[in-house]
This record gives C-alpha cells, sequence and structure tokens, in this order.
C-alpha cells in the first residue's frame, strides 16, 4: 500500500515503471547534429503538415519525437519511446531540451515524469496514425474477419498511396546521411554498383491463430523465409540497396564508406521487385552514378514489369542468378538464341548451349572441368554491344563475325556482308608468337561456325535468315520481350552467367549484402531484435527501423573517416547539408518551426 499522504503514490504505481537509465548526459553538440540531420531530410515538416488541423491537442511535435528516438538509437541502440524519455528528461542539458521545444528544466515529481512519458507515447501515436490506411486497436487480438478488412485497406488505391508516402519518408531519413556523404565527397570512389536484398524484420507479435480465429496484432505482417530455409520468421521484410563494387575495380576506386543507400518495408512476398524500384529511383534522385546491380533468384523470378525492365530504365547493370530450372536456354530475339541470360550466334554448338541445362546449385558453386571448359568456349560466340545502353535502357548489338575485332569466322556473315580486301581480314605474313594478343587476334585463332551442309551447296536468300546475321545490328530496348517472349525481358542479365566478369561482380556485391546485414544486426544495433522496436504496426515498424538504419550509416560514415582521416564529423559538416528535395516526400509547403525552436550549435561547446 502506498504511504498515507504521499501525492505522488498512484503516480509510482502505474505501468511501466519509469526509472532512470541511459547517458549520463548527451553533449549539445550532438543533439545538434542529428538534430539538422533529421530536419534536412524534411520528414518532420512533411509529418506538421499532415496532422495540422487535426482534432485533438497538439501533443509533442513530430520533430520532438523522432529525435527523442533517434538519440536512443544512437546511445541505447534501441527504438523504444521508453528509452527516449529517459534521455529526453535525464540526460539533455537546458539550452538543447529547449531546441526540442520542451522547457529548460524538467518538473518533479512522479506525475510530471509520467504525464512527459504519456505524451511522447501520443505524440508518435499521432504520427502513426496520419499515416496508417486502416487505422486499429494494436493492443489487442482482432478476429480474422476483421483484420482481413483492415488488410484489404492496404491493397485499394488509398492504402497504396499512403504506403508509398510512408516509404518516402523512410527513405528520406536514410538517405539524409547518404547525401552528407555525398556532398562532402566520401563517394568519389563509389562508381554505383549495388546490391539489393530482402532481409527479415521479426516482430513481437504472435501469428494468426486458426485455432482461436483471432488474427496477429501486425494485420500485415507475414511468413518471411531465407533462401534455402524451411523454417519462416513472422514479420516484415525489409528491402535494402546496399552500396558496393566489383572485384575488378582498381582498388584506389574502393574508397568510400558502405553505406545502406534504400530501405522499404512490407509484408513478405509482396511488390518484392517494386519495391526496390522504389528505393532505386529515390536514389537515382540524387544524381548518383549508376553501375551493376546484382540481385538474388528471389528478384529474377519477379515480374519483368516491375523489377528488370524499370530497373534497366534506371541505368543499372543487371547481375542475376538461377534457379536449375531457368538454366540452359531460354528463349530467341532476332534468330539469336538467349542462354543464361546473354545472347549467342545462332550457329552456335548444341553442346555449348545446354552445357547448364538442368545444373543444380552444387555443379554450378563447385564447377566441374568440363562446364569451366564449355563456358570459357562459349566467349566468341556471345552477340557484342555495338552502342548503349543509352538513357532509355536500349542497347543494339551484333553479330560475333561483324566489326572490327571478330571473334569468329563465319562463313555466312562473309557471303551476305562481304567486306572486300580489307587488310585486317587476311592473314598477317609473319606473326609474333610470343605475344598473345596477336596470336588470339589472328584470324586463324578464332572458332569457325560451322553452317548446314545444304546451305553450302544452296544458300538461302537474305531476307529468309536470322535477323542478327542479315542486319547490321539488332535493337534491345529495355523492354523487350515483354510482349511476346517474356524470359528475354526476365532472364537477360549484362553479364556471361559463370564467366569470370560475372564471378567478379555478382560474388563480392552479394557478400557485400550479406555483410551488410550483419552489421544492421549486430550486438550494438540490432534491427533483427523486435525488443528493441516494440511498437506495433507497419507504420510505427517502419519509422523505427528506418531511424534505426539513418543512425547506422551515421555511425559507418564516422567510423570509415576516423580510418581514413583519424578526424569524425564535426557540427559544420551537418550544418552545411543541403535541405531534401521535399517534392519526393511532400507536395505541401513545409511549415516554420514555431518561435520557442532554436538552431543546433554551431559549435561544440
Amino acid at each position: 500500500m502506498p504511504p498515507p499522504g504521499d501525492p505522488d503514490a498512484a503516480a509510482r504505481l502505474l505501468r511501466p515503471a519509469l526509472r532512470r537509465s541511459g547517458p549520463a548526459e548527451v553533449p549539445d553538440s550532438k543533439v545538434g547534429q542529428l538534430l539538422t540531420l533529421l530536419d534536412r531530410s524534411g520528414v518532420p515538416q512533411t509529418l506538421e503538415n499532415l496532422l495540422e488541423g487535426r482534432p485533438g491537442p497538439a501533443g509533442v511535435r513530430p520533430r520532438t519525437v523522432l529525435a527523442a528516438l533517434m538519440l536512443s538509437v544512437y546511445y541505447t541502440g534501441r527504438a523504444t519511446v521508453a528509452d527516449a524519455w529517459r534521455i529526453l528528461h535525464f540526460s539533455l542539458r537546458p539550452r538543447a531540451r529547449t531546441w526540442l521545444d520542451l522547457p529548460e528544466h524538467p518538473q518533479p515529481g512522479a506525475r510530471a515524469h509520467i504525464a512527459a512519458s504519456r505524451r511522447l507515447y501520443r505524440g508518435l501515436d499521432r504520427i502513426t496514425t496520419a499515416l496508417d490506411p486502416a487505422r486499429c486497436d494494436r493492443r489487442k487480438r482482432l478476429p480474422l474477419h476483421e483484420a482481413e478488412a483492415l488488410t484489404a485497406r492496404w491493397q485499394n488505391a488509398h492504402g497504396r498511396q499512403a504506403a508509398a508516402l510512408l516509404q518516402r519518408l523512410s527513405n528520406q531519413l536514410v538517405l539524409s546521411v547518404v547525401r552528407m556523404a555525398q556532398q562532402h565527397g566520401h563517394l568519389r570512389g563509389w562508381h554505383g554498383d549495388i546490391g539489393v536484398d530482402a532481409t527479415s524484420i521479426p516482430v513481437l507479435a504472435r501469428p494468426d491463430s486458426d485455432h482461436s480465429g483471432t488474427a496477429s496484432a501486425e494485420i500485415t505482417a507475414g511468413w518471411h523465409y531465407n533462401g534455402g530455409s524451411e523454417t519462416g520468421i513472422f514479420g516484415y521484410s525489409a528491402a535494402l540497396v546496399i552500396a558496393a563494387h566489383r572485384s575488378d575495380r582498381p582498388h584506389r576506386s574502393r574508397a568510400y564508406p558502405q553505406l545502406c543507400l534504400g530501405l522499404v518495408l512490407d509484408t513478405p512476398t509482396a511488390r518484392t521487385g517494386q519495391n526496390a524500384i522504389t528505393a532505386l529511383t529515390q536514389l537515382k534522385a540524387l544524381g548518383l552514378p549508376t553501375g551493376t546491380c546484382a540481385a538474388d533468384r528471389a528478384y529474377t523470378g519477379q515480374s519483368p514489369g516491375n523489377f528488370q525492365i524499370p530497373a534497366r530504365r534506371l541505368g543499372y547493370r543487371l547481375v542475376l542468378d538461377y534457379k536449375a530450372i531457368e538454366r540452359g536456354p531460354q528463349g530467341s530475339w532476332a534468330g539469336a538464341p538467349l542462354v543464361d541470360g546473354s545472347f549467342l550466334c545462332p550457329l552456335t554448338p548444341a553442346t555449348l548451349i545446354e552445357a547448364t541445362t538442368g545444373a543444380d546449385d552444387k555443379a554450378v558453386r563447385l564447377r566441374s572441368a568440363e562446364l569451366l571448359e564449355h563456358i570459357a568456349a562459349r566467349e566468341p560466340y556471345h552477340l557484342k554491344r555495338k552502342e548503349g545502353p543509352d538513357h532509355h535502357g536500349t542497347t543494339r548489338l551484333q553479330c560475333p563475325a561483324a566489326g572490327p575485332s571478330p571473334s569468329v569466322n563465319c562463313p555466312r556473315r562473309a557471303r551476305l556482308r562481304p567486306t572486300g580486301t580489307r587488310t585486317s581480314a587476311l592473314p598477317q605474313a609473319t606473326v609474333d608468337l610470343s605475344q598473345a594478343r596477336t596470336r588470339f587476334s589472328h584470324p586463324a585463332a578464332r572458332p569457325p561456325i560451322q553452317l548446314p551442309e545444304a546451305e553450302y551447296l544452296n544458300p538461302p536468300p537474305k531476307d529468309t535468315l536470322p535477323k542478327v546475321c542479315s542486319a547490321s545490328a539488332i535493337t534491345l530496348r529495355a523492354d523487350a520481350g515483354i510482349n511476346d517472349d517474356f524470359r528475354i525481358a526476365k532472364y537477360r542479365q549484362d553479364e556471361h552467367y559463370l564467366s569470370p566478369a560475372w564471378d567478379s561482380s555478382y560474388k563480392p556485391i552479394r557478400s557485400h549484402n550479406e555483410g551488410a546485414n550483419g552489421r544492421f544486426k549486430s550486438a550494438d544495433l540490432d534491427i533483427g531484435n523486435p525488443k528493441h522496436r516494440p511498437a506495433t504496426g507497419q507504420v510505427a515498424q517502419t519509422l523505427l527501423v528506418a531511424l534505426m538504419l539513418t543512425v547506422a550509416n551515421l555511425t559507418t560514415l564516422e567510423t570509415w573517416l576516423i580510418q581514413r582521416t583519424g578526424d569524425t564529423l564535426n557540427n559544420a559538416d551537418f550544418e552545411a547539408l543541403a535541405p531534401a528535395d521535399l517534392s519526393l516526400a511532400d507536395t505541401h509547403r513545409p511549415r516554420t518551426h514555431g518561435s520557442g525552436s532554436r538552431p543546433p550549435p554551431s559549435a561544440t561547446p
């Protein structure tokens, strides 16, 4: 029983119990840096516009709520309102409190503490309410039919519009550090190579129960299955875009911080390709270079209109992997067969075309000498790139026997398009056998194309032969094959499968993806631990994961700078950061801060 006459006794008995924890004192400079980063992202202004005119007390501003959560992630690794309140109440100096529209000194007493905590909870609740297209009571499990009706609201036009806004806001947070690194030239050594992957985001809520007929409190969550695993993880899938590089890049070009360049959190297996394109589109808007994009088989299996075609139109070169049933011949275009994502000469030997047909994953990982020989023997038969890709993703390819540097000798090509007496086509009188380049460029070193016997005796007319043989080049649009043979748009890639160039692209970029996932799910800051982000609902989970990845990017950049220069980021680096393009996040004019808000410090006190 509480002691008689104690006015705070009832408040002290409330749950959750309030206790003091966290850092003893947060420097004003760090508060100013994180607050500047948050303001430059444009997210607080957009949220205040959304909340303007809504009924009920204004409460704690979105800017204060997000800043408190970001401080909590930075100092504790957890995105919880309880930790955020403790830092606001016990760890900030009076000057920093005024920047967050808080009184210089917190009111004493248990009742005041409880009230301040409740206001912060309500502040987060107002944000999630404004962004959630299907708001419901997250504190209890709903009947299955009610949950299904609410889930359907996420899929209608209004729900997808709300989800798109949520995705853009979360990406604006993550890209705030990327924009700062770009502005200060820290991404000069990065050539635009990226890895796209979906990682699991578990939740505390239990899944649907057929026994009780109740749905999960996370109505839009589902089962995420990692590659090769038969055990699912209940929660969400986060599409992450990671800065990476190919192993054949010069060493000096690899000096860059390996940041997360995009985040989209969604229901597992839903809109997998579209979510990746959403992140890539916002990244493209920053004016960063576009290079090789490596993705696992979950993205190869997407409808080409949802991933492959938009990625090519954005300027990325795709490097993909295949399932066993997808390896080998995959269609044809203009008479050229598509084999393992690359176009070959129509007269390529069948042994080379069928070399990977039916090969399982083990055979691809541990390649036999015979398979390696066949992969190497395919190289001269690949169509050569003549032009492109241009800004529309259009490429022009030509016969391997054409051009100034043919790789095969083809009598059909010589008959249809004679070259006259060019000296480049004639054998050289003498050959320096000590020069490998001279030996390989000699016409006698090229593989000969074997024509059907009937074609030697009775050559067919030009218009009856494949277009790739009769034309100077064939045009390959970004959406080639989408209307007749979708396999062309789905399986085509820009490196020859299992070749050394493919190995130097796919393997290191995928390794960078997995390494980044490991860092983001480490002991210090673990986005995979649901206890570090216990708030319920897709909106809350998206914002909390975005804040955690923003801090992860910031610490990655700080660590990279310390290792290279011995210095870290200072206040001037944050203050020089240009505001984000708010047209990506909101069409309304941002509202200016109130008179009670002060700018971050210009120097460390």
